[in-house]
């Protein structure tokens, strides 16, 4: 039957069976196993129709969509028959009969996808050059058949007789131990000579293999039986010396072994290893070099907390207290900790979330996880994965090197001496990757749930149990997380902390710890509110509060000098007036608003890495040919952000009624001091547009009014992020009036009500109603 007929008899409309572990090929049949409900209902269903269907591989990677996941060439097959094994898994039999691709996905069936096909003609070249090819497979085919148990004799007569070349092609590798890529690399190809081409190279390299394996195996063998020869006559030389009384006194290491391991709470898994390896210590002399090899595994094995746990009640009231008492501020991520903790008390076999918690250096991510410990009642490790690239720091190093030793998972459970206890993995945004391997990678078992029961460190080579463990993340951004580690974690935000919640931080935490720390006592140091204000906004700007300690520090130490040396003896109160005697000049200047209300002057707000800011924004037009320029160090969003603002300007001009071909005749630029710090994200739209309109317009702004927001080309004002930190810096220059997005009203509650006290907010939803409360008539 040629391809003609075969397309006419089959219909272009086929259900789709996705297979996993092998490819179809013309011609071909071959037996399927079939594991799941819906692909048993797709079965069926074409049996009772054209018993025709569609067979495509699946590609190995859980990362890609569902059209994504199959190979592009697959086989229409037909059902020859379906039939129930002995052990109530069903079969079906299937024949490839031609090669054909996925034009149309269409869903028909909630349990199964039907597919449009179009059928793939194949290419038949030099029939002197395809003779010359079949026989050099004919000769490699018959090399490997004479040296490969896995092959009958009888498969060269039916594979001889064969005269169509690309049948032959097809069944050679259908029958071939390759890889699943490669054969579906064959599969796809539709020119019979090049196919046949491709075809010899797998089949030389299989040949090399088999050659190979052949002499690893008798290699293997021949040590076997050198071994039990050894062992038979250790045997024996063992039962002379006991008939003659020189058999030597007991080990006493073997005896230690023995005792850890019968009283320990091993695993069956790990009892046996631990076994086999006390025998083979029997039968080796302490100078040995694999003596030493076996203690420091028996070592490690019999140090670890098999079956010990922390069991520790957990008190949710008492949680909550000592995370209060720990952290100020931080509610969700609070609240977050405490939900996990009920679920742990509610149900004791629940499986751990992996939290990450995300944010700015200095905002508590690893304080919180000790918290977190404290209130379980847990022990607790830290170790940073930041700059690590060898993954035998985490899978450990097999035993037979010289020095090797687990991984570090394995090394902190020894030292804490509990099953269960808090990981916190720092820094898993910094990890790194190289020739070594990929730490990465080996963590995704680590920290997955459904694997962690059964991780098999490179070391000890069995089994150990981490499900009870807690592991918490942190990262300072998730751009730099692989994206399959990062798909294992749940982020919890820190978004960094606001003036007033670093003034209570200071006063609860900072101040006493360092006091403390020099050596001073709280009688004899202060700090009054005002110098605190004045060291977070004029020596800082971060959005923890790491540099804030510093500089309390650093006045605790002048401080402790001069008590030190005599040179006082009364208190010392820290206020605005004697702080640059401390710490010196100001270090942080931050652009000062505007004083009067003026033309192309805009006050917008940003969020940046060390909170809230005010962003100015300068315009001013000149002669030219109507083009625009940007100066501030600013981002490819920002820029992005002014081109919208200006083309959203351009195609409205007759609305705003711009003096004529005004943009068009003359140049703008835009300048966003300071011009040494980077910028950038989508907020300051609705600044750039109200600066270029009053230019425009030659129109005042109102100097006392900041504002936020994304702009559109259709002049909507769309949502910004960090609106808590940025009402704080509108506080923080005593703005009156301030502009934010529709969108963010509910945004306002997370800012505090001392914060927002004074402050008029304006909500809007289009451009026009920032340009009627800001601009000046």
């Amino acid at each position: 039957m040629n391809n003609n007929q075969t397309d006419n008899r089959i219909s272009n409309k086929l259900k789709l069976l996705p297979i996993e572990g092998s490819v179809a090929f013309p011609h071909i049949i071959f037996p399927m196993i079939i594991h799941k409900d819906e692909h048993l209902k797709l079965i069926k269903d074409a049996l009772d129709e054209d018993k025709h269907i569609a067979v495509f591989t699946k590609k190995i990677n859980l990362e890609k969509t569902d059209e994504e996941k199959l190979y592009s060439i697959g086989v229409v097959c037909t059902i020859l028959k379906l039939f129930r094994n002995s052990d109530g898994s069903n079969r079906v039999l299937l024949r490839g009969v031609r090669r054909i691709k996925i034009n149309e996905y269409i869903k028909e069936n909630e349990k199964y996808k039907t597919v449009k096909i179009g059928f793939l003609n194949e290419i038949y070249g030099n029939k002197l050059k395809s003779e010359a090819i079949v026989r050099t497979i004919s000769d490699l085919f018959h090399q490997i058949v004479s040296i490969s148990p896995v092959f009958p004799d009888e498969i060269e007569d039916i594979i001889f007789s064969i005269d169509d070349p690309s049948k032959l092609a097809d069944l050679i590798t259908s029958a071939l131990n390759i890889s699943i890529s490669d054969k579906q690399t064959l599969l796809n190809e539709l020119d019979v000579n090049k196919r046949l081409l491709k075809l010899v190279k797998y089949l030389k390299k299989e040949y090399d293999l088999i050659k190979l394996n052949n002499k690893i195996h008798n290699k293997v063998n021949s040590e076997i039986n050198k071994n039990q020869r050894e062992h038979f006559l250790r045997q024996q030389l063992k039962a002379i010396e006991e008939e003659l009384g020189e058999n030597e006194p007991s080990n006493p290491d073997i005896e230690m072994f023995t005792k850890k391991i019968n009283k320990m709470n091993l695993s069956d898994e790990a009892f046996d290893t631990a076994e086999k390896e006390l025998q083979k210590l029997n039968k080796l002399h302490p100078s040995s070099p694999d003596y030493t090899v076996i203690t420091n595994y028996l070592d490690w094995i019999t140090a670890l907390p098999w079956g010990k746990f922390t069991n520790k009640q957990i008190d949710i009231k008492k949680a909550e207290k000592i995370l209060n008492k720990d952290h100020y501020g931080l509610t969700d991520i609070k609240d977050r900790f405490l939900e996990f903790l009920s679920v742990q008390k509610l149900k004791k076999d629940a499986k751990s979330p992996i939290l990450c918690l995300v944010g700015a250096p200095g905002v508590g991510k690893t304080s919180l996880g000790e918290s977190v410990a404290k209130a379980m009642g847990r022990k607790f490790i830290r170790f940073s994965v930041g700059g690590m690239h060898d993954e035998a720091e985490i899978r450990g190093h097999r035993k037979t090197y010289i020095g090797s030793m687990p991984g570090r998972i394995i090394q902190y459970l020894k030292r804490v001496n509990v099953s269960n206890p808090i990981i916190m993995i720092d820094e898993v945004d910094k990890i790194g990757k190289d020739f070594r391997g990929d730490p990465s990678s080996a963590l995704l078992e680590v920290l997955d749930p459904e694997q962690n029961n059964d991780f098999r460190d490179n070391y000890l080579e069995v089994a150990f149990d981490l499900s009870k463990i807690t592991f918490i993340a942190t990262a300072n951004t998730i751009d730099t997380i692989p994206s399959a580690l990062n798909d294992r974690m749940e982020k919890l935000y820190l978004p960094g902390y606001i003036n007033p919640e670093k003034v209570q931080i200071a006063k609860r935490f900072l101040i006493p710890r360092q006091i403390k720390a020099n050596g001073l006592k709280a009688q004899y140091l202060t700090f009054t509110q005002k110098a605190i204000d004045i060291i977070i906004s004029d020596y800082t700007m971060e959005a923890g509060v790491r540099s804030l300690e510093r500089n309390i520090a650093k006045i605790c130490r002048k401080v402790a000098r001069e008590f030190a040396s005599e040179e006082k003896k009364s208190k010392t109160s820290i206020s605005g007036k004697n702080i640059i005697k401390y710490l010196g000049p100001k270090k942080i200047f931050r652009e000062d608003i505007p004083q009067k209300d003026e033309i192309g002057i805009v006050t917008g707000l940003a969020y940046t890495a060390s909170g809230g800011e005010v962003l100015p924004v300068e315009a001013t037009i000149m002669p030219g040919k109507g083009v625009y320029k940007m100066t501030g160090h600013l981002g490819d969003v920002m820029k992005e952000s002014i081109s919208t603002a200006i083309s959203y300007l351009r195609a409205n001009s007759k609305k705003y009624k711009f003096k004529e071909n005004l943009l068009k005749e003359n140049d703008i630029h835009l300048h966003f001091p300071a011009a040494a710090v980077p910028k950038d994200g989508p907020s300051a739209g609705v600044s750039i547009v109200t600066s270029v309109f009053s230019l425009l317009k030659n129109k005042k702004v109102r100097h006392n009014i900041a504002m936020t927001g994304e702009i559109s080309l259709r002049g909507r004002v769309l949502p910004i992020g960090g609106v808590r930190e940025k009402v704080t810096a509108a506080k923080r220059a005593k703005i009156k009036t301030v502009i934010l997005p529709d969108s963010n009203r509910n945004d306002l509650s997370e800012v505090p009500e001392h914060v927002k006290k004074d402050i008029e907010f304006i909500f809007v939803k289009q451009i026009d109603e920032v340009l009627e409360n800001a601009i000046l008539d």
